[in-house]
């Protein structure tokens, strides 16, 4: 079974629209959608949800009202100020609170009890491309690399159970612990860029990462006529630290008009674009 990662040093660089065009052209695969943080693969490939299932991560406290007295022992020994009184009643700021607990041991009438948090949900979906697992992070929740690797372990299983021998992961930009989580164990990694600036930083960063984790890499630059000089520079710094490039795309507004349409756009249209997706997933298949 073999498990290629789309990523990118940032957002915006067209990784999802990557991705789902080689969702389209790739035959026997399960997909995932490891960008929990900020899902939107479902836009392009409109799963049908079989399963749905809440994801906790962490603790947090709970305070029973009847019980609490208002002592202020807890506000007296919170180090994050998470805990105020507010007209009259013990209150918790679960922004503010990072879930120690220590509140809790100290209630001297064990009125604040420690739960699981509800963080998001994942899904297992059915598309027309095949089975796509996918989640959703609840706004400004964390353990977003836990929910990462409970995606991946699901897509993994599904591979198995049905004997697929393929697995197309959109992970997530940046470097942090959602794209650890989404590169560790992974067969190949391409890293989309454009020829910016900040694209080829992110582009250093990504790369050293994935290098790192022994991840096989290989480079995409998107929209890469738009600025042909940053280009040549993604270009030169590739061949200086032996990562290939594996394909440019061109500037096209086609592709603005299938995300209009929720579309991958190799299935929108047969233009130059198109073409040239189609012979990028040629040379990560010969990889």
């Amino acid at each position: 079974m073999k498990e290629i990662v789309i990523i990118s040093g940032k957002g915006g660089t067209g990784k999802t629209v990557i991705t789902a065009s080689i969702a389209a052209l790739a035959k026997d695969k399960v997909m995932g959608d490891c960008d929990v943080d900020a899902s939107n693969l479902y836009l392009l490939l409109h799963p049908e949800i079989k399963d749905k299932h809440d994801f906790y991560a962490g603790i947090i406290p709970h305070i029973d009202l009847e019980k609490c007295t208002n002592c202020g022992r807890c506000q007296e020994v919170c180090r994050f100020d998470a805990i105020k009184t507010i007209k009259g009643q013990t209150v918790i700021d679960l922004v503010s609170c990072e879930g120690c607990g220590l509140c809790a041991l100290v209630c001297p009438v064990e009125a604040i009890q420690m739960k699981e948090n509800h963080c998001g949900e994942w899904y297992i979906s059915e598309t027309k491309y095949g089975p796509l697992v996918h989640a959703r992070l609840g706004i400004a929740e964390e353990n977003s690399g836990k929910l990462v690797t409970l995606v991946r372990q699901n897509a993994q299983t599904i591979a198995k159970k049905n004997n697929i021998k393929l697995i197309i992961v959109d992970g997530p930009p940046g470097i942090g612990c959602p794209l650890i989580a989404t590169l560790s164990g992974a067969n190949l990694a391409v890293v989309v860029t454009e020829p910016t600036l900040s694209g080829l930083h992110d582009l250093k960063r990504v790369v050293k990462v994935a290098q790192h984790f022994r991840v096989k890499t290989a480079v995409i630059i998107n929209k890469y006529d738009i600025n042909l000089e940053n280009s040549a520079k993604i270009k030169d710094w590739c061949q200086k630290n032996n990562v290939p490039i594996i394909g440019k795309i061109h500037f096209d507004n086609i592709i603005t008009e299938a995300l209009v349409k929720g579309l991958p756009v190799v299935e929108y249209s047969d233009n130059t674009v198109t073409k040239e997706i189609r012979d990028i997933w040629q040379k990560i298949k010969s990889i």
